[in-house]
């Protein structure tokens, strides 16, 4: 968390800044675990400062800001990293702003509570290395049904955990992947090399359909109230939620069994043992 729903919501949260100008790299100061970087905020003021923003982008779960076309700044939320243009929930955690001119948005702000997320800046050769395919996947909305069976079929490990494995696809985390498999009426133990063609176009036209939709929806914000979007308004996903962080409760699909929770690899999955037949 945040995952690819959340990325895109933030995304479009500050979609504004295209066009404008950076005035000034401020870094804020704060006391919590310093972000993960490549380069100083000297040198990441000095190459940007005065520079137009040319894209706003997303790859999986990270964000892409295009500078005159010459650099780009990644930002990766990692686990409770936010893309703001207003009020933060906390100024504590404020990390850097852009302070920017020439469209309506004058400022770009992440916040990081718990000071996972990573920044790094990169030139043209450097960000086509950091989205190699041999690094990151193809995109979760843009990758074929074709593209995601020959990433995963020959593998022995469990469909859910292949869902996570960002070589494969960029962009499905935990919430999404049990959600995903639960329309799809697989079993999220069963391993990617007995699933059949048509199986894996099932999963793919499911992963579509729950990602627009939680997109639509601006994310999920969960019970810690973590995630929010550019405006510090929480997305509403959650409350569509048929499998995740339900165990215990009456599957909504079948109406007829309990959510059950299993752990693979160190992580939670969620899944209906009527609607998800082994």
């Amino acid at each position: 968390m945040p995952e690819l729903p959340e990325v895109e919501t933030m995304r479009k949260g500050i979609a504004g800044a295209l066009g404008s100008r950076v005035v000034k790299v401020r870094p804020l100061p704060c006391r919590k675990k310093p972000l993960a970087m490549n380069a100083s905020w000297r040198r990441i003021s000095k190459q940007l400062q005065q520079r137009r923003i040319t894209a706003v982008g997303r790859h999986g779960k990270r964000i892409i800001l295009s500078f005159d076309q010459e650099w780009s700044l990644i930002i990766e939320p990692r686990m409770t990293g936010l893309m703001l243009v207003d009020e933060p929930p906390t100024q504590e955690h404020l990390r850097f702003e852009l302070e920017l001119e020439g469209t309506d948005c004058d400022r770009i702000a992440y916040w990081d509570r718990r000071g996972l997320g990573q920044i790094f800046l990169l030139d043209q050769k450097g960000l086509a290395a950091y989205l190699s395919p041999d690094r990151i996947g193809p995109d979760a909305l843009d990758i074929t049904s074709d593209q995601l069976a020959n990433n995963l079929r020959r593998r022995k490990i469990a469909v859910k955990v292949g869902l996570l494995d960002q070589k494969a696809v960029a962009g499905v985390g935990n919430i999404y992947a049990s959600e995903i498999l639960h329309l799809a009426g697989i079993d999220p133990r069963k391993r990617c090399q007995r699933i059949s063609r048509k199986h894996w176009c099932v999963i793919h036209e499911k992963m579509l359909l729950v990602l627009e939709t939680a997109i639509r929806h601006e994310g999920s914000t969960l019970s810690d109230g973590t995630y929010r979007n550019a405006l510090n308004d929480p997305g509403s996903y959650q409350n569509q939620h048929r499998v995740y962080d339900r165990e215990g409760l009456g599957c909504p699909t079948c109406q007829s069994a309990d959510v059950k929770r299993i752990v693979q690899s160190q992580r939670s999955t969620f899944y209906c043992g009527h609607c998800q037949k082994r």
